[in-house]
Order: structure tokens, then sequence, then C-alpha cells
């Protein structure tokens, strides 16, 4: 007669690992941590796959922290040649460009957080930032672009305007007086453009075509340069 270990010994390691399987399966043992794995991968997915801020999205500017409500302010452009007045009120905006001869602008529009986008006739426009201290951007007029900065005015400095006439037609001035008091300014006809007579800007009274006028102060709610 065989030894019958081999067969013993093979019929008892099945018999073993079935009542561990059973074991396990009346437990819970066997497949729970498989389970937790997953539910850990799904769970923690989410955080692993999460969206980066793209690259080169647009950036948006911070607005002016101290941009006031009312401001008037008068300057020259960088180089010299013209000068420039931009008054702000309550979230509008009207500014004027002139050299003294011919060229011209008058510009407005809203503002906001302290930045300017102002538009004038024939494609003239204004883009820049004011402060407390200062008004800072680019002005394009006359096919001509000028940069400037120019700082706060407090009167008789400022921008003013008058509607006079001129051998007996309508007529046009613009004057920019310099917080320095200097002044610069442009009599418009239908026929031509030249230099303003001088502005009397504590009186706010000037003489054009030999009869007195009066200048009316421009601020961002008074105004936009057309009579």
């Amino acid at each position: 007669m065989k030894h019958p270990g081999p067969l013993f010994t093979l019929l008892a390691g099945v018999v073993l690992a079935g009542g561990i399987g059973i074991v396990n399966l009346a437990t819970g043992t066997g497949v729970a941590p498989v389970a937790g794995a997953a539910n850990a991968a799904a769970t923690a997915a989410p955080s692993e796959t999460a969206e980066a801020p793209k690259a080169g999205a647009p950036k948006t500017e911070a607005p002016q922290a101290n941009a006031p409500a009312r401001a008037d302010y008068a300057g020259r452009v960088t180089g010299g040649g013209a000068s420039v007045a931009v008054s702000v009120r309550d979230g509008h905006a009207i500014a004027y460009l002139c050299d003294g001869k011919k060229v011209e602008a008058w510009l407005q529009g809203v503002t906001v957080g302290g930045k300017l986008d102002l538009k004038g006739a024939k494609d003239a426009t204004l883009t820049g930032s004011f402060d407390a201290a200062a008004v800072t951007g680019t002005v394009t007029a006359s096919g001509r672009t000028f940069q400037f900065t120019a700082p706060t005015a407090k009167k008789p400095a400022g921008l003013y305007r008058a509607a006079p006439k001129v051998k007996g037609k309508p007529a046009k001035v613009g004057w920019i007086v310099q917080p320095d008091g200097s002044q610069v300014g442009v009599l418009t006809t239908d026929e031509d453009s030249a230099a303003a007579p001088a502005l009397d800007a504590a009186a706010g009274t000037a003489t054009v075509d030999g009869a007195p006028v009066t200048a009316e102060p421009v601020s961002g709610l008074t105004g936009n340069g057309d009579f």
C-alpha cells in the first residue's frame, strides 16, 4: 500500500485555501482594501486634475486707487509745441489740445477707475489715466500723436471757451491757461484758424474782432467744444 502523504497534503492545501476564502468573504476583508483604494483614488482625482489658470489669459488693469471724482489738469505735451487740458467731473471728462496756431481738438467721454478714453472730431483720441496729482496719456489729432503729463490746475488755470462773432459770422475760441499763468489758444472761423486773442482769466473776458467776449470755464459737465 502506497503512502498517502502527497495526496493528503494536496487535499489539505485545497481545503485550507477554500476555508480562508470563505472566511474572507464572510468578514469582507478580502475586498475592502481594493474598494477602499478605488474610492480613495476617485476622491483624489478631482484635486489632482483641477485646471490651472490658462497661460496668456488677459489681465485686468487695476483702477487708480486715488482717482478724484472732480479735477482739472493743464500742461504741455512732451517735446513742446502744444498744450493739453483735461477736466473730470463725476465720471465724465472733456479735454482740449491746441498749439496756438492751427492744431486743435476737443474730446470727451466717460471715465472709469481713473482711466480716460476720449473721442473727438476727425478721429481725434485721448487715452490715459489720472490721479490726485496729474493726468498722463496719449492724444492723437490732426494726424499727429503726442505724449503728455499734466499737473492739476487751480483756477484761474484750466480750460476756457467762447463763441464770438468774427466779421458777423459765428466763430469759436478755446484757451488753456497753465498753472504758471501762461496761456495758449486757437480762434477758429469757417475760413481759417489762428492764435486766439489774450484772455483775462481772472475776469473771464477777451476782445475778439474788436468786441468784448465772455469766456466760459469748461468742466467735465459743461460744454464739449461744439458751439
